[in-house]
């Protein structure tokens, strides 16, 4: 990506860049597996300890992790209340483009193959399409299309997103 009209070095804008920020949220491999099986209807400790095989201290930590961060609540049981569940908020739910979009990458990259399960529209059970970076209208965008640029060179309205 081209870095026409940024007048400053990269490294000292990096310094305001939310990527860092995003992975430190994350923290590492077994959280994007949580966080799966969080996507996959997972809630309790001992099912993601034994779905994913993670050490019980190392799982503690991650769960800490996702909940310091927001992106996964801690809560009693309905059914008992002595039991706890960890469910996805809405912050955790936004990351599941994220989510699809590396597991895509490393089907292309990594793995060379389709990964099992499938993932599908519950509609129609046909395979979801290629995660893209779109423009605001739509468009699918390429990284010939794309450039850094600062604020106030930007043209239009934050993305709802955003805002």
């Amino acid at each position: 990506m081209a870095h026409s009209g940024l007048r400053e070095p990269l490294r000292q804008l990096a310094n305001n860049c939310s990527l860092p920020a995003a992975l430190e949220a994350m923290g590492e491999r077994w959280s994007f597996l949580i966080l799966r099986a969080a996507f996959n209807g997972l809630y309790h400790f001992e099912e993601f300890q034994s779905e994913l095989g993670i050490a019980r201290n190392i799982l503690a930590n991650r769960l800490a992790r996702l909940v310091d961060h927001g992106i996964l609540a801690r809560q009693a049981c309905a059914d008992d209340r002595r039991k706890v569940e960890y469910r996805l908020t809405e912050k955790g739910f936004a990351l599941l483009p994220t989510m699809v979009a590396l597991r895509q990458w490393g089907e292309r990259w990594e793995t060379r193959e389709p990964a099992n399960p499938v993932l599908v529209d519950a509609r129609d059970r046909r395979r979801v399409a290629p995660v893209q970076v779109m423009s605001h209208d739509g468009r699918p965008l390429t990284k010939q299309d794309l450039l850094w640029s600062l604020p106030e060179d930007v043209a239009g309205e934050l993305p709802d997103a955003i805002a």
